[in-house]
């Protein structure tokens, strides 16, 4: 059985291997602006916003440990998955929705009138 590639096939490869080439020569941008970055802060800390730091974590935990240590990044992968961590932490923490535990408080006129009793009646 041969095998015989339609016109609009070939164009698809070609248009395929084309972008895929593009996106690589970005990437390969993206890589040397990153290099060059530490080297111009020397040895001061890059300040990230929330936001940055939120983009930064979601997209770092969808790629991996593995993936993030070959990639050149600004911060290591260590710290882009603890902020992924802390950003789950935040977001399954419920602390205004808990109910206070145990038995719920007496009013204080209830209190009130509990210590006027007491005093009328003291046997």
């Amino acid at each position: 059985m041969s095998f015989v590639l339609q016109p609009w096939q070939l164009l698809f490869a070609i248009l395929s291997g084309w972008i895929h080439h593009r996106q690589q020569q970005i990437i390969e941008f993206q890589n040397d602006q990153i290099r060059s970055l530490p080297s111009q802060l020397g040895e001061k800390r890059i300040s990230l916003t929330d936001d940055q730091r939120r983009i930064l974590a979601v997209k770092g935990k969808a790629l991996g440990r593995k993936t993030l240590r070959k990639l050149i990044t600004i911060v290591t992968p260590d710290t882009i998955l603890r902020w992924h961590r802390e950003l789950v932490a935040i977001e399954w923490d419920q602390n205004e929705k808990r109910k206070s535990v145990g038995r719920p408080q007496i009013r204080q006129v209830i209190v009130d009138l509990i210590l006027r009793f007491a005093q009328e009646n003291p046997s």
